[in-house]
C-alpha cells in the first residue's frame, strides 16, 4: 500500500509540475506575441509638403464662411519626433502667417491615425474694404489623415467666439509631398 501511495504521489507531482510548466509556457508565449508599443512603426510627417486650403468651398455658420475667397496653398517643411508613445510633427520651415496670433511653430500630434493640431488664436474678421478688422478669440482643430498615395487629407474647423464673424468655419485641407 505504501508503494502505491508513493507512486500516486509521484504521478500527482508530475501532473502538477506539468500544469505549472504549461502555464509558464503559455505566459511566455503571450509575452513574446504581444509586442511592446515601441516596436510598432512610428508615424512620420517629414519633408516638404504643399498645404492646400480649400477656401472656395468652405462652410459654416460664420459670416466668414460665406465670404468668397480662392483656394490657397504654401509649402512647409515638417519634421517628426516621437517621445515614448507620443509622436509630434512640427513645421520647421515655411512662410510666416499674416495673422500674428497664430501659435508658432505649428505642432501636430498623432492621434487615432491622424495628425491633429489644436490651437487658440484671434480671428481677424474682415468686413470689407475700408472697414477695420474685428479681432475675436477663436479655437481651431486641423486634422490630416495620411493617404496611400503619400498625401494627407482632412478638415480644418474653427469656432469664432463673438463679433460680427461669430460662428463656425469648416474647410477641407490637404497636404501633398513636394518632390
Amino acid at each position: 500500500m505504501r508503494r502505491s501511495r508513493s507512486t500516486a504521489h509521484r504521478v500527482g507531482t508530475l501532473v502538477a509540475l506539468g500544469a505549472v510548466t504549461a502555464v509558464l509556457a503559455l505566459a511566455a508565449g503571450l509575452l513574446v506575441s504581444v509586442a511592446p508599443a515601441d516596436a510598432a512603426p512610428k508615424p512620420t510627417w517629414d519633408g516638404v509638403y504643399s498645404l492646400k486650403r480649400f477656401a472656395a468651398s468652405k462652410t459654416g455658420t460664420s459670416l466668414a464662411a460665406r465670404q468668397r475667397e480662392p483656394d490657397f496653398s504654401d509649402n512647409y517643411t515638417f519634421t517628426t519626433e516621437c517621445v515614448r508613445s507620443r509622436c509630434f510633427a512640427t513645421v520647421v520651415g515655411g512662410p510666416k502667417p499674416a495673422n500674428p496670433t497664430l501659435p508658432q511653430p505649428p505642432r501636430y500630434t498623432w492621434q487615432n491615425g491622424s495628425w491633429v493640431h489644436r490651437y487658440s488664436w484671434q480671428w481677424d474678421c474682415w468686413q470689407g474694404v475700408g472697414v477695420p478688422k474685428v479681432w475675436r478669440p477663436a479655437r481651431s482643430v486641423a486634422t490630416y489623415k495620411p493617404q496611400s498615395d503619400g498625401s494627407l487629407k482632412g478638415v480644418w474647423r474653427t469656432t469664432i467666439y463673438g463679433g460680427p464673424c461669430r460662428g463656425t468655419v469648416v474647410m477641407n485641407v490637404a497636404a501633398y509631398p513636394v518632390s
